[in-house]
């Protein structure tokens, strides 16, 4: 079996893997990882010390065949793998999606004794990680091993902590994934666990609010914007296609608008109001041509935008249904904010209009 790094003992390449793991397994990693000894380096730690203490700081490539679901402290493990890797160098690591633990605890139990025994487990090693009163416990007694991780919050933490997402493969009950250097770890992220959260959105002038909604999402899934929206575009209506990040009950959230009620506080802040264009990230707003981009700026985002009014199916259309709005808006404030609000109101409540 493999060795902490406590030995700082070079563990053998390709040749000596396969009596320990899959040749799938083999395959994806050698497909990235460097075969220089001098240039890669294996381990199998859960100890950011151990990372910290490697004699090099610029190999190509790093493998961790710990799963992250048995490290404490995630993110500055990520950090350190960072710090030991050259500007692009990559880090090939694995865990355990609570997809997956789902499918291997159902698989390996008869459904009598499998949903139960799932309940209990997510309670333990999903739950109680994340309430402030357990939180200490928890980790007390576990020592953080066998966490259960949803596969946006592994991602955006990699992300995160300065790496960009190159692939992922689901091979037996684990993720592999490929992570590139391209920066340094993000500073300033507040990431939070809890049912209410903020995003931070483009306001009036530009200005950066912070918009309060309930969680439908999994947390660090913020950062993994740019990395969706690459590997899935589009579908009708300007949303993401096939969005993990979207959990079960945030689905539901969505359905009956119960994750946008938190948005009132914005509108007695003054930075929403309640007809107007939709608040966007820095990086959707990106997307937008310069031209209407920079003209965007120049209102308060609302509440109900125009999209339930035309109910737009592409891209394209969505930003000809904000110019239509901002072109009423212009000529009239209070009687385009009237008219489309009623005019959503139709549509969203007779109708069934859903932005998601």
């Amino acid at each position: 079996m493999f060795y902490e790094l406590a030995l700082l003992e070079e563990l053998p390449l390709r040749e000596h893997l396969s009596g320990f793991i899959q040749d799938e397994v083999i395959d994806f990693i050698f497909k990235y990882a460097e075969h220089d000894d001098e240039k890669s380096h294996f381990v199998e730690t859960a100890s950011q010390f151990n990372i910290m203490t490697l004699r090099k700081n610029d190999y190509e490539s790093l493998v961790n065949l710990k799963p992250v679901n048995d490290i404490r402290y995630i993110n500055k493990f990520f950090h350190a793998i960072n710090g030991k890797l050259a500007s692009g160098g990559i880090y090939i690591g694995r865990f355990e999606s609570v997809q997956q633990r789902f499918r291997r605890i159902t698989h390996r139990f008869p459904k009598i004794f499998s949903y139960p025994y799932y309940f209990a487990d997510f309670i333990l090693h999903r739950v109680f990680p994340r309430l402030p009163y357990f939180k200490k416990v928890y980790f007390y007694l576990t020592k953080g091993i066998d966490r259960a991780m949803p596969l946006a919050e592994v991602l955006g933490r990699l992300v995160s902590s300065g790496f960009e997402i190159i692939e992922y493969r689901n091979i037996q009950y684990l993720v592999y994934f490929v992570a590139k250097k391209v920066g340094e770890p993000k500073a300033d992220i507040n990431p939070s666990y809890g049912p209410l959260f903020k995003m931070r959105r483009v306001g009036k002038g530009g200005k950066l609010i912070d918009v309060y909604k309930f969680r439908t999402m999994h947390p660090y899934s913020e950062f993994l914007q740019k990395f969706i929206f690459e590997k899935n575009k589009l579908e009708e209506g300007g949303k993401i296609k096939n969005d993990f990040r979207v959990t079960t009950w945030g689905r539901v959230f969505r359905k009956l608008w119960i994750d946008e009620l938190p948005m009132i506080v914005n509108m007695l802040k003054g930075e929403l109001k309640l007809v107007g264009v939709r608040p966007l990230s820095q990086h959707y707003l990106s997307l937008y041509p310069e031209e209407f981009r920079e003209r965007r700026k120049n209102y308060t985002p609302g509440l109900v935008p125009p999209f339930y009014v035309d109910l737009p199916k592409t891209f394209d259309e969505i930003i000809e249904s904000e110019r239509r709005y901002l072109d009423a808006y212009d000529k009239h404030k209070v009687l385009a904010d009237i008219k489309y609000f009623f005019l959503a109101f139709y549509n969203i409540f007779i109708k069934g209009a859903r932005s998601a």
